[in-house]
C-alpha cells in the first residue's frame, strides 16, 4: 500500500475552521518544522515560526475558510515569514551564501497557495532527524527533542512514553534546542562515522514515534495513523540509505510487520481488538512480504548476532506466518524474546517475554516472571503490568484477583479506549467469579 500524504486526513467538518486547524498543526507540524529548519538552521526557531504560522491559521480561516490544501498553506506561510526573518537580519549576506539558489526560490507567493508535494520535504524530515540526534545532545534529550518536533508529541505524551516526569522532559527539550543553537549545528544528514554514531538514537527515535501512533499513549483514539506513515517512511528512508546496516532493515522490517496489523486492531467504533481476536485476513500481505523482504537483508547484512530490532523482527515474522492465532508458534517466540532480553535488559521485554511463555508453557511459569517484575521502577506506573497480571490470574480461575489487576491497569493508562477495554476486561471476570 503505497504512502499517501497525511494532509487532511481526519479533519473535522470543513464548517468548524478551529478544529480544521488545530487537526492539521498535529498532523503535519513536523514538516513545516523540517522545512522550515532548512531556511533558518535553527530547530528552535523553526518551531517558533511554525507556531506562528498556527496562529495565521487561527486568525485567517474562520474568515477565509479552511484552504483546499490546509497542510500546504501552513508550511507556506512559515517558510515566507522564515524568509523575512533572515532577510531582516544583518549576517542575511552570510546566511543567504549558505543557503544559496534553495533560499532564493522558498519564498511563496504573497498569498500561500495549495501547490504541495508532500514528497518534497521527505529528506528535510530525515535532516531533521539527524540533526536533533547530534551526538553534542544526551541519548534522553536526542529522543525527547525528536518525538516533540517530528512526532508532533506533547511534553506531557513524551514524560509518560518514557515513564519520568513532565518537567525533566521540558528541561530536556529547551536545552537540547538551546545547544543546537549555540553549537551552530548543521542542518543536514551526515556521512561516514558521523552518521554511525548518531544512528542508534535515530533507530530510538522512529521506533518511539511509529509505537506512539500504533498504541497512543493518551487521547480518545487507540491508532494515530500519522505517525506510524511518517514513521515508517523514515525507516524506509533510511534503510535505502544505509543498506549495509542490518539494524536499519531490522527496524524497517518490524514497523512493516507492526504496520500490517493497523486495520484489524481496531473496530468499526475504534474499539481496540485484542491479538487473539484479530481478522487476519484484514492483515496487509503486501506490507508482511515488504516485512520479510526487510529481515532478509537485515540476516544477508548481519556479521555477528542479531540486534535488538532485528530480533523483534524475527517475533513479528512468527506471528506475520500464522494465518490463525492458534497456529502461533510461541515457544520460537519466547526464546526470540529470552535472545532479545539478554541483548537489552529491558523490563518491558521481560514482561513481553512472560506473555510469550505464557502461551508456550501455560500461566503458572509466566506468573512468576511477572511477579518479579513487581518491583521494578520502569513498572510502577506501566499499565500493561497488572494487565498482564490480570490475564494470567484469570487464566488461573483466580478471578478477584484479575479484576482487581484490570481495573488497576485502567486506572494507569491515559488512553480512553484501552480505559474502556480494561474496564471491561474487569467486569467480564467480575462475571465470571459470580457464576
Amino acid at each position: 500500500m503505497e504512502q499517501q500524504p497525511t494532509t487532511g486526513a481526519r479533519l473535522p467538518p470543513r464548517d468548524d475552521p478551529r478544529a480544521a486547524v488545530e487537526t492539521v498543526f498535529r498532523l503535519e507540524s513536523p514538516r513545516v518544522i523540517a522545512a522550515v529548519a532548512r531556511v533558518v538552521r535553527d530547530v528552535g526557531l523553526a518551531e517558533e515560526l511554525a507556531q506562528d504560522a498556527l496562529v495565521a491559521a487561527l486568525e485567517r480561516w474562520p474568515h477565509d475558510g479552511v484552504p483546499d490544501n490546509p497542510g500546504a498553506w501552513l508550511t507556506a506561510t512559515a517558510k515566507h515569514r522564515a524568509v523575512d526573518l533572515v532577510r531582516r537580519r544583518e549576517t542575511y549576506a552570510r546566511k543567504l551564501a549558505e543557503i544559496g539558489r534553495d533560499l532564493e526560490t522558498a519564498a511563496p507567493p504573497p498569498e500561500p497557495t495549495a501547490s504541495y508535494d508532500p514528497d518534497d520535504i521527505d529528506d528535510d524530515l530525515l535532516r531533521l532527524v539527524f540533526t536533533a540526534c547530534h551526538p553534542v545532545l544526551s541519548a534522553e534529550a536526542r529522543i525527547a527533542l525528536t518525538l516533540r518536533l517530528l512526532g508532533g508529541l506533547t511534553t506531557a505524551e513524551i514524560a509518560r512514553a518514557f515513564l519520568v516526569p513532565e518537567p525533566t522532559v521540558a528541561q530536556r527539550i529547551v536545552r537540547a534546542k538551546r545547544t543546537l543553537a549555540t553549537r551552530n549545528i548543521a542542518f543536514e544528514v551526515p556521512y561516514g562515522p558521523d552518521r554511525e554514531a548518531r544512528l542508534g538514537s535515530v533507530l530510538d527515535v522512529i521506533y518511539l514515534i511509529f509505537n506512539e501512533g500504533y498504541a497512543a499513549t493518551a487521547g480518545d483514539d487507540l491508532l494515530r495513523p500519522a505517525l506510524c506513515e511518517d514513521a515508517l517512511r523514515l525507516a524506509r528512508q533510511l534503510a535505502a540509505l544505509m543498506p549495509k546496516e542490518p539494524e536499519v532493515h531490522g527496524l524497517a522490517a518490524l514497523l512493516e510487520f507492526q504496520a500490517s496489523r493497523t486495520s484489524a486492531r481496531t473496530d468499526p467504533d475504534g474499539v481496540p481488538v485484542l491479538l487473539q481476536d484479530q481478522n487476519r485476513r484484514r492483515w496487509n500481505r503486501m506490507l508482511i512480504a515488504r516485512g520479510v523482504a526487510a529481515l532478509s537483508r537485515a540476516e544477508a547484512t548481519a556479521t555477528g548476532a542479531p540486534g535488538p530490532y532485528a530480533l523483534q523482527a524475527a517475533i513479528a515474522a512468527c506471528h506475520a506466518h500464522a494465518y490463525t492465532y492458534e497456529e502461533t508458534d510461541w515457544p520460537t517466540i519466547a526464546t526470540l524474546y529470552g535472545l532479545l532480553v539478554a541483548r537489552t535488559r529491558s523490563a518491558v521485554v521481560e514482561l513481553n517475554r512472560a506473555v510469550a511463555v505464557s502461551l508456550a508453557e501455560g500461566p503458572a511459569p509466566a506468573l512468576e516472571i511477572v511477579d518479579a517484575l513487581a518491583g521494578e521502577p520502569a513498572l510502577r506506573d506501566y499499565h500493561l503490568l497488572p494487565s498482564v497480571r490480570g490475564d494470567l490470574l484469570l487464566r488461573l480461575g483466580r478471578t478477584a484477583e484479575a479484576r482487581t489487576e484490570f481495573a488497576r491497569a485502567a486506572g494507569l493508562t491515559a488512553n480512553e479506549r484501552e480505559r474502556e477495554l480494561l474496564l471491561r476486561r474487569a467486569e467480564q471476570a467480575g462475571d465470571r467469579g459470580d457464576a
